[in-house]
């Protein structure tokens, strides 16, 4: 590998990012962020057009980057589902319903003259938390917007050619009709109830069923009206134990821990990494909470010590994205090379 710098991006609903990974140094440098030109920024446009101008923005913006970088390939971190070859199944963050599938990498690599990596921003993140000291598999699961998750067993990431796999934010844990509604246009996912914007609409709703709790609780003086509320007053007052938010939140505990136990009854994953900017702005508290419920509820055949031991919080920043995205590039460089 030339210099040992490589151009990574993070495409996301609301921010794209730009940066330079060092390949010795496995750091990401030259970190620029600029609003995503998608359904975030112009709600009212049909799919098509979205997509369109995501992608002249991002092959414009890694255009540059690549001229600052001096690098000779560019790894993209996807938000939704992309097939092995680069193709972007949907988007429901950045260009709302499906649409059609869009080449993502090969349109890329046309219009730069390099090889392009095109992966969903989940599963690039994962080889941020690849030990090669420690073989043992793991799922990292993302709690933000929505909810996400990927598998890592035997060395690989454990998703179909189509991409399919790791979508545990579309499990439907709701099945009635008026359910929460999901990004996606389903209702009652798992992502609806237990993600930050989930658990923010939960505490609104709670605090109109109970107005006089709401009341007592921090959230209140933060925003005398529930329908003023925010993450930030919603974390600020789990982190401090706040009984009411507390309470608003459970119930997508329950789901979420409710979806680890599944996978870990299907295939036996013991070790379970949270990332996602809503888990760790409520940081340690989260994983106390969630490893409560996943002890109340119990995973057959191992005992409470054990359980305890499954939950984990990941880096205490947004890098995950763009280090592993770096660190699966630079394997494939050195594997063509």
């Amino acid at each position: 590998m030339s210099d040992a710098a490589l151009t990574v991006i993070d495409l996301g609903g609301t921010t794209l990012r730009t940066a330079r990974y060092g390949v010795h140094d496995d750091t990401v440098t030259d970190v620029r962020r600029v609003p995503t030109d998608g359904i975030a920024a112009h709600p009212d446009l049909p799919v098509a057009d979205l997509q369109a101008r995501v992608l002249d923005q991002v092959a414009a913006l890694a255009a540059e980057a690549v001229e600052r970088h001096g690098s000779s390939a560019v790894a993209i971190a996807f938000a939704g589902p992309v097939t092995a070859d680069g193709r972007a199944l949907a988007a429901p963050t950045v260009w709302g319903g499906p649409g059609e599938q869009l080449p993502v990498q090969r349109r890329l690599e046309e219009r730069l003259g390099l090889p392009v990596v095109v992966v969903n921003d989940l599963t690039a993140a994962v080889w941020r938390y690849v030990d090669p000291a420690d073989e043992r598999p793991f799922c990292l699961i993302t709690v933000s917007s929505g909810i996400g998750n990927k598998v890592f067993r035997n060395g690989e990431v454990l998703l179909d050619t189509e991409g399919h796999g790791g979508e545990l934010g579309h499990w439907t844990v709701d099945p009635s009709p008026d359910a929460a509604p999901c990004d996606c246009g389903g209702r009652g996912h798992l992502g609806a109830l237990a993600s930050g914007r989930g658990a923010l609409a939960a505490a609104r709703r709670a605090a109109h069923a109970d107005p006089d709790g709401y009341a007592r609780s921090a959230l209140a003086t933060a925003a005398p009206d529930p329908e003023q509320l925010d993450n930030h007053a919603l974390v600020a007052a789990l982190r401090t134990g706040d009984a009411f938010a507390t309470d608003a939140l459970r119930p997508g505990l329950t789901a979420l821990a409710s979806a680890i136990t599944a996978v870990f009854t299907a295939i036996g994953i013991r070790r379970y990494v949270l990332i996602g900017g809503f888990a760790l702005a409520v940081g340690p508290r989260y994983a106390e909470l969630l490893t409560a419920e996943l002890e109340r509820l119990g995973c057959f055949g191992l005992t409470p010590e054990e359980i305890r031991d499954t939950v984990v919080l990941g880096a205490a920043d947004d890098d995950s994205g763009l280090i592993g995205a770096g660190r699966l590039l630079a394997a494939r460089t050195v594997t063509a090379s």
